[in-house]
């Protein structure tokens, strides 16, 4: 019976796996479809797209990465999993904070499979959602504690890059401030950045210890209140700990720097001129970054590509549009093969009972 139980969880997660990764692949080449295609995609039927997308997307995709030199390509790849690893040492140093301690293999492959989920559910933490469900699976006696430790993982996170785009917004003002465009993307980047940090210190630091202690009873009453309770709680422990949020914000800077010199690395390897403009593209890529990530499309898609163009195309760089989309989805295309690496791990993972 066991066998069999197995052997159907097997072929599930196999079957789930393959329509994602299918998913994974026409996304990919609807990208060079309608790069290749321009203004004519937009008229095509859903069907038409589809069928374009499989036809002329895999040739399409052949040409742009044949175009890029292959070691440029093999260095985006790397600091893309630079990104990834570098949020698996973050994890561990919010998990540790509330004594659950994870080693650094089974960390990072949970974070590969809530990548691979990412690529299908909205926005580009979607796959959040599964992260914080393995994560409590990993333990019996704080589940609570162990899912507040993703969400927190995740807010601190897009705060420290935000925190990052407004700083480079300083040393890129002239830019900022000679094209609405930019001043709009910051607009949106201070209130993210605004809400984000009214989160982080209510969370972490809540007032006054006796309204703090009667507001959660009140909450205790509710349904579930208990658990909700705990996850409050847990994020006072935050607060509570030295070091801890100039340590985390710390890698979320070096994260957040590795995420652009993939960007550069592309760009080198298309032939763009990456040097000039590195300055300003410390500010355009975590910001598009930060802003992909609401929950708007699945995965950020179009709304990444749109913002890459827009911004890319400005006169302060002058990158032709075609290139920036280029540039663009073969950032993309690099975070779907880790994707795929991150499906490959989902097939063979197995939950466990570790962090008590």
């Amino acid at each position: 019976m066991k066998s069999a139980s197995n052997a159907l969880r097997l072929t599930l997660k196999l079957a789930v796996s393959l329509v994602l990764v299918a998913w994974i692949l026409h996304v990919i080449f609807a990208g060079e479809a309608e790069l290749q295609l321009g203004e004519g995609w937009g008229a095509l039927s859903f069907a038409e797209q589809v069928r374009k997308s499989w036809t002329i997307g895999p040739v399409g995709l052949w040409k742009t990465i044949s175009g890029v030199s292959l070691g440029w390509l093999l260095a985006s790849f790397v600091f893309m999993g630079a990104t990834i690893f570098i949020g698996v040492i973050r994890w561990r140093l919010v998990l540790a904070v509330q004594g659950l301690h994870l080693s650094l293999g089974r960390a990072t492959g949970i974070s590969l499979v809530a990548h691979f989920f990412n690529s299908f559910l909205l926005g580009s933490t979607g796959g959040d959602l599964l992260k914080a469900y393995f994560a409590a699976a990993e333990t019996a006696q704080k589940k609570a504690e162990a899912v507040t430790t993703v969400v927190v993982d995740r807010l601190l996170g897009l705060f420290a890059m935000l925190l990052f785009v407004s700083l480079m917004a300083l040393a890129n003002w002239g830019v900022v401030m000679s094209q609405q465009r930019f001043m709009a993307v910051m607009l949106v980047v201070l209130g993210m950045l605004f809400a984000s940090g009214l989160v982080v210190v209510l969370s972490f630091w809540a007032g006054p210890t006796g309204a703090r202690r009667k507001f959660e009873a009140l909450l205790a009453k509710l349904p579930k209140g208990d658990v909700l309770v705990r996850c409050i709680e847990a994020c006072h422990a935050f607060g509570e700990k030295p070091g801890f949020l100039p340590r985390v914000l710390g890698w979320s800077m070096l994260l957040s720097m590795a995420c652009v010199l993939q960007i550069v690395a592309l760009g080198f390897g298309l032939g763009l001129p990456m040097g000039e403009h590195f300055r300003v593209l410390l500010l355009i890529v975590p910001a598009i970054i930060c802003i992909s990530a609401l929950p708007i499309t699945p995965s950020g898609i179009g709304v990444r590509e749109n913002l890459y163009v827009w911004l890319l195309s400005a006169t302060a760089v002058g990158i032709e549009a075609k290139a920036a989309l280029s540039l663009s989805l073969l950032a993309f295309a690099g975070s779907l093969l880790w994707s795929l690496i991150g499906g490959a791990v989902y097939l063979a993972f197995r939950s466990r009972h570790s962090l008590d």
